[in-house]
């Protein structure tokens, strides 16, 4: 049932309310072995890495999600959600749950916006290392537009992840993929996706990109950055395909969708081989059958890059 914390799962008191934290995996055998936290993207709670976490298994390490506030399990937040506030957040649950260990971030979509202020906010002394998920580079939103309001004219009324074929290709067992789609119909889910998505989402990447933090590359030293790309034309393509199988868009929309579709995955190509130059010990790979959510479609990729970059730690 949507909303009913699990076994797996507490509450952890950060000063101004409570948010859901999920341990998985076994304990770690002492506060110097890394332990991994997942960072979900815009709109997202814990469940998106339902399957991530099942695959994790052999590799017999430590992992945390956690419901960011407003969120399934977690209460509301005094603060507005920016993507300052929101690291700030993940900081205060990292220090009060607590998690002393050093940190295998694992982040999606716009947990690349979310993990460089949290850098910004604590530095990078108990960061292991990084596993980025077709995330979003300071810079996307001068690159590629996922919001062109033509793409989503011709879509609308579309289900996205039926669109986007996850719905049908997602690796979740059925009782998880029940679980992800009931919290997301929640009133309570639609009142702090409207704050994240469509009122902090994009002013975020400009704020960041004030910092400057990108002069301090290589920002993560020799800390192993692993990147995965998603191919966004999947997506795209789904959404056109819907739109259009309902009669929608004129022809001169429908040739304005494709040329995006044509040159996205390019595009999305230049901003994920950005997050290498993050670090000297970084390797970029691609989920050539998954879109956006590659977590959901591709976990054993993203269980990929925890191996990767557990293979890499300095030593």
């Amino acid at each position: 049932m949507a909303g009913t914390l699990p076994p797996h799962g507490r509450l952890v008191n950060i000063g101004t309310h409570n948010l859901a934290l999920y341990t998985h995996g076994p304990e770690p055998k002492s506060s110097t072995e890394p332990v991994v936290v997942f960072i979900s993207g815009v709109a997202s709670d814990a469940l998106n890495w339902q399957a991530v976490v099942r695959q994790l298994s052999p590799l017999s390490i430590r992992a945390y999600t956690y419901d960011r506030s407003g969120y399934n399990n977690s209460e509301d937040s005094p603060r507005n959600p920016t993507a300052e506030n929101v690291a700030l957040e993940l900081s205060l649950l990292i220090e009060k749950a607590p998690i002393p260990n050093p940190l295998i971030l694992v982040g999606h979509s716009w947990a690349g916006v979310l993990t460089l202020e949290y850098i910004h906010l604590k530095g990078i002394s108990q960061i292991a290392g990084v596993v980025f998920v077709d995330a979003n580079h300071e810079t996307a939103p001068l690159v590629m537009d996922v919001a062109d309001p033509v793409l989503w004219k011709l879509a609308e009324g579309c289900e996205p992840y039926n669109a986007w074929g996850v719905e049908a290709e997602h690796k979740l067992t059925k009782e998880e993929w029940d679980l992800f789609k009931a919290v997301e119909s929640t009133p309570k889910f639609k009142a702090i996706e409207q704050k994240e998505d469509f009122q902090n989402y994009f002013p975020s990447f400009e704020v960041l990109r004030k910092k400057e933090l990108l002069k301090k590359n290589p920002i993560l030293g020799d800390k192993p950055v692993y990147v995965i790309g998603g191919m966004r034309s999947r997506d795209w393509q789904g959404l056109y395909n819907a739109g259009v199988a309902k009669g929608q868009g004129t022809e001169e929309e429908r040739a304005h969708v494709r040329k995006l579709i044509e040159e996205v995955d390019a595009k999305n190509e230049r901003l994920m081989k950005e997050f290498l130059k993050f670090s000297t010990k970084s390797e970029l790979v691609w989920a050539r059958e998954s879109g956006h959510f590659v977590q959901m479609t591709q976990p054993e990729v993203v269980v990929d890059g925890v191996r990767w970059v557990l293979e890499n730690l300095s030593k």
